[in-house]
């Protein structure tokens, strides 16, 4: 859930550079395809400013005092069971069928969604480059020279390759380091003046890096798929450019009338090819309508910005991104019902298990766990207690237990079997004065040689608590005796959930070591184990 998380902070953000656009709407075109840009990628910041920026969260409502215990804690588990933080079986119990994980389906839809945008992007942009491998360099002296002489006029510092193709729909510009302009296979027809606008157009979205934007543009659209202001973004972005570009044409000179009537006849003529959105296609229908509009609009500005202007609209949207990466809502913390289900060794729930909650100042409660072995401590507020459990034949644990996420209310605790003691006392005689002194010499220890492990088997994290997206630590203590064989493994501590315990001390089971030599003689010792069941995303 963390891609949708982020996607609608990214939204806001795009949101933002959509309604700056809107009013900037009297302004050049320039200037809205910059706000447009900065807007996607302040965006597609997100997600690592989130990390590297401190959180400021937002408080919510607290919640309204309840008079009676009961009432209280009937109300705290039903707001729950509404917002759908923790639910009465919110921990798979071993054995049980896993429920329906909205996070896992959702995650799955959002992967298809973006292969399916990016195998797209893929397809179009292999088309276009087996487009151009066939395509024929341009050798007209007239295309040469018009191209040197609005190259210089425009400030192009690339060099440009004009490809004549066999498509009658191709003409746009792609490329980056080696960019090119793509024609169709009737521009020997083109008239000197028409060859000029569709130079000055494709220099002028050279010149500006438009293809690249675009296409960096496009990918963020393809991770945020899901959100329909990328696809507006991305949209309007393009529809910028095609008209920042015909204000260049247009500042060059070229008569707006003129203009529009090549660009209607160009239209006319040259569908665009099927290469998606890996060309910038000066024909491009979706946008003709509005461009040829704007251009016979005398009243708007057609000036490059001055870079005062870009600044400032830039450093707003860049603080609205850094404001959404900030900002986020705080997390309930309770007060909330602790409640839970204590299991044995076996993943067998446990009855009639005596717990005890105390806090600092030394108050403390109890509860008895039911049939199911589940136990209700009453609505508790955040902070650190001690939790300790009591049943005759397990060993009682003493846990503590901090409370600060609405998950940490709900516990699993596994017990495991008591410790058998005996103390046994072995009386002699005393040895005489003469036979002491006759002891033999003082044998001196020390000498050990530490097991080494010659066969390791890794824990097989369990489906189902992967599945339901369960974490969790189990430390181990095991015995090695003195052929190096794990002889017996048991659990330290109670907070592991059994599913966890069970597939960790099966692996330790199978680890073999070399014999432990202490003074050249083997022996048994006892080794502790952590083994961390953890989840990435």
């Amino acid at each position: 859930m963390m891609v949708f998380d982020i996607g609608i902070r990214a939204s806001i953000v795009v949101l933002a550079a959509l309604a700056v656009t809107a009013a900037l709407r009297h302004r050049s075109a320039t200037l809205r395809h910059w706000v447009l840009a900065a807007g996607i990628f302040s965006a597609a910041a997100v997600a690592p400013l989130s990390r590297a920026l401190p959180a400021w969260d937002f408080p919510q409502l607290p919640a309204t005092a309840i008079d009676s215990p009961a009432a209280a804690t009937h109300s705290s588990v039903a707001a729950i069971r509404e917002s759908g933080a923790i639910s009465q079986n919110s921990l798979p119990k071993p054995g049980s069928s896993v429920p329906f994980d909205f996070g896992l389906i959702a995650g799955r839809v959002w992967a298809a969604g973006f292969a399916i945008s990016a195998l797209m992007m893929l397809v179009s942009g292999r088309r276009l480059i087996r487009v151009t491998s066939q395509a024929t360099p341009m050798t007209e002296p007239r295309w040469l020279e018009l191209n040197e002489e609005l190259s210089a006029r425009l400030g192009v510092r690339h060099a440009v390759a004009i490809l004549a193709t066999d498509l009658r729909g191709m003409v746009g510009t792609w490329g980056w380091r080696r960019p090119c302009v793509l024609l169709p296979e009737h521009y020997e027809s083109w008239t000197d003046a028409r060859i000029r606008i569709v130079l000055g157009h494709e220099l002028a979205h050279i010149r500006r890096n438009d293809w690249g934007i675009q296409v960096a543009a496009e990918i963020v659209r393809a991770v945020f798929w899901f959100s329909p202001f990328f696809w507006i973004a991305c949209g309007r972005l393009r529809r910028e450019s095609e008209q920042a570009c015909d204000d260049a044409v247009l500042e060059a000179g070229v008569p707006a009338a003129e203009y529009a009537s090549h660009l209607l006849d160009i239209a006319r003529t040259c569908r665009p090819a099927a290469v998606g959105v890996a060309v910038l296609s000066i024909a491009r229908p979706s946008t003709l309508e509005w461009r040829i509009t704007a251009m016979l609009n005398t009243t708007l500005a057609r000036k490059r910005p001055t870079r005062r202007a870009v600044a400032l609209v830039v450093a707003v949207i860049l603080g609205v991104a850094l404001s959404a990466a900030s900002f986020r809502a705080k997390e309930q913390t309770g007060p909330l019902p602790l409640t839970g289900v204590v299991y044995d060794m076996t993943g067998a729930v446990l009855p009639e298990v005596a717990l005890t909650l105390e806090d600092a100042t030394g108050a403390s409660r109890t509860d008895t766990t039911d049939r199911d072995g589940r136990f209700d401590l009453g609505v508790t507020a955040p902070g650190r207690y001690m939790l300790s459990s009591k049943l005759i034949g397990f060993a009682t644990i003493t846990q503590a237990v901090t409370l600060q996420e609405a998950r940490q209310w709900e516990q699993a605790i596994t017990l495991q079997v008591g410790t058998i003691q005996e103390t046994i006392t072995v009386t002699d005689q005393r040895p005489s004065a003469v036979a002491a002194s006759q002891r033999a010499p003082v044998r001196i220890g020390g000498n050990i040689r530490p097991p080494r492990k010659t066969e390791d088997v890794r824990p097989i994290y369990p489906q189902a608590m992967r599945d339901a997206g369960m974490e969790g630590f189990v430390p181990l203590g095991a015995l090695i005796d003195v052929e190096g064989r794990v002889s017996s493994v048991r659990l330290i501590g109670a907070h592991a959930h059994p599913e966890l315990a069970k597939a960790a001390i099966d692996a330790v089971r199978q680890w073999r070591f070399t014999p432990t030599l202490l003074n050249g003689d083997a022996v048994e010792v006892f080794m502790n184990v952590t083994v961390r069941f953890s989840l990435q995303d």
